[in-house]
């Protein structure tokens, strides 16, 4: 196998874009964004989509690609990027994966079988456990399992949790190990970006006060008013969940602001707990590599294709 593949991931609010964006640079790249809902057009701010003057400096791809209501699956994500990764290749340039959603990122990585056959015995058991335990339970452990899946799915939603969970658990993750011998796709090289514990979430904080001030509650009224809301998988993100709360009038606005932080942070423990179980993962401390500049340093030095 002789495609080589950079990939930078970790939870969020740790500079992936910009490191990114400063390999990219160095090495004559293009990003291929793994974020499952920059996707969507006209959701930028609460998605954190690189800033105009950012997509400026290096080319992005699978960004802005399709509406906030037209349905988009995993593999119509890896077939995207598949196609965006060959089409840089073939111009000569080096493809740089950069994204914090882990699913996008298997995908992308790893073989996957798209199609999974009900497992009826799993199924009973799990209906049994949220009658006996609560669905809430079960809708945790998602959150835990297959956060991007969780995002997607509202919580008193019975059905799809269990099938999300069935999914999960076939699929090697769940309540069994994660499997990570499965056939590589490429020849992949990936940088974790992480920090303290306490700096992750003081830079989670910052940023979800600089949305709110980009304009995130606007954005929100703008989606609300070409008629997308909470029945659609995108506006169950996080900003927008938490903003049309507010904008129906059902929580004052500090209330949304505390819950978007809250669940920003429990996000980027999800995210941590995926990525750490990958064994491959180089990680990096942001402020101990002296901030985005010293990360994307490090990077370019251990880059080292054959």
């Amino acid at each position: 196998m002789d495609r080589w593949l950079l990939a930078i991931v970790g939870p969020t609010a740790t500079g992936k874009t910009e490191v990114g964006i400063l390999v990219a640079e160095a090495l004559r790249g293009e990003i291929v964004s793994a974020d499952s809902m920059q996707v969507y057009r006209g959701m930028d701010i609460g998605t954190a989509k690189p800033a105009p003057q950012q997509r400026a400096r290096v080319p992005h791809h699978a960004i802005d690609i399709i509406e906030p209501d037209e349905p988009f699956s995993v593999a119509d994500y890896r077939e995207r990027a598949d196609a965006a990764l060959a089409d840089i290749r073939a111009r000569g340039k080096q493809p740089i994966l950069v994204g914090g959603s882990g699913l996008y990122v298997r995908a992308v990585l790893e073989e996957m079988d798209f199609v999974v056959p009900p497992d009826r015995a799993l199924r009973r058991k799990l209906t049994e456990e949220a009658s006996t335990s609560g669905l809430h339970v079960l809708y945790e452990r998602l959150r835990i399992v297959d956060p991007d899946a969780a995002a997607r799915i509202h919580p008193n939603d019975q059905k799809r949790i269990i099938r999300a969970l069935e999914v999960a658990q076939q699929a090697g993750r769940g309540e069994r190990p994660v499997d990570r011998a499965r056939a590589s796709r490429y020849n992949a090289v990936q940088f974790g970006l992480t920090a303290a514990r306490d700096e992750l979430y003081r830079r989670i904080e910052a940023r979800v006060e600089a949305m709110l001030a980009a304009g995130l509650a606007e954005e929100v009224r703008g989606l609300l008013e070409r008629g997308w809301d909470e029945r659609l998988v995108s506006m169950k993100g996080l900003g927008y969940a938490q903003m049309l709360l507010y904008l129906r009038g059902e929580i004052p606005l500090e209330e949304a602001v505390r819950r978007l932080k809250r669940d920003t942070r429990r996000f980027a423990k999800r995210q941590l707990a995926w990525f750490r179980a990958d064994p491959r993962i180089r990680w990096i401390d942001v402020d101990q590599a002296g901030g985005r500049s010293g990360v994307a340093e490090i990077v370019l030095r251990e880059w080292r294709p054959a």
